[in-house]
């Protein structure tokens, strides 16, 4: 069964640097159908979805270790096996000297035209890396990027509007 956020509803966690989660908010744990004590101390991929292309975590990785925030449509496993859509952004958190202490995520319902787009891609982006790999996958993303002539987050950011 595929969930959905309310338009008011905001999902906000935090991870050490591992990707293990440190907080989740209320919204959070309703959506993901786990208790907090099932989640806490728990790697975030514990909702990774199998219709969630790996390049994009590896591009998210590669982003946010850099101090560069990141945003993105994710699709997420609940306990129960059901999913649910977000629109992420995702940056690192940092001490007072500038060093990366954990990550912040805040996601939020995503326009529902932008995953007209989104779920054929990552589609099509999951079926060459069952072949071919995940920098082949994310290289249907960059050839996307390079027709239209935008970066990554330019792209993301205007389907979401």
């Amino acid at each position: 069964m595929l969930r959905e956020l309310k338009e008011d509803d905001f999902i906000v966690s935090k991870t050490d640097l591992k990707g293990r989660i440190t907080y989740t908010n209320k919204i959070f744990i309703e959506m993901s159908e786990y208790r907090e004590s099932e989640l806490l101390g728990k790697p975030h991929n514990i909702l990774r979805h199998p219709d969630m292309p790996k390049a994009i975590f590896k591009h998210l990785w590669e982003t946010i270790t850099q101090k560069k925030e990141l945003f993105a449509f994710i699709v997420n496993k609940t306990k129960e096996s059901n999913a649910y859509w977000v629109y992420a952004n995702v940056t690192a958190s940092l001490d007072e000297k500038g060093n990366i202490i954990g990550y912040y995520s805040v996601r939020r319902k995503p326009n529902p035209k932008a995953l007209e787009v989104i779920i054929p891609l990552y589609k099509k982006m999951i079926d060459v890396e069952k072949g071919s790999g995940v920098d082949a996958s994310f290289k249907i993303l960059t050839d996307i990027l390079k027709e239209k002539g935008v970066s990554y987050d330019e792209y993301i950011i205007s389907l979401q509007g």
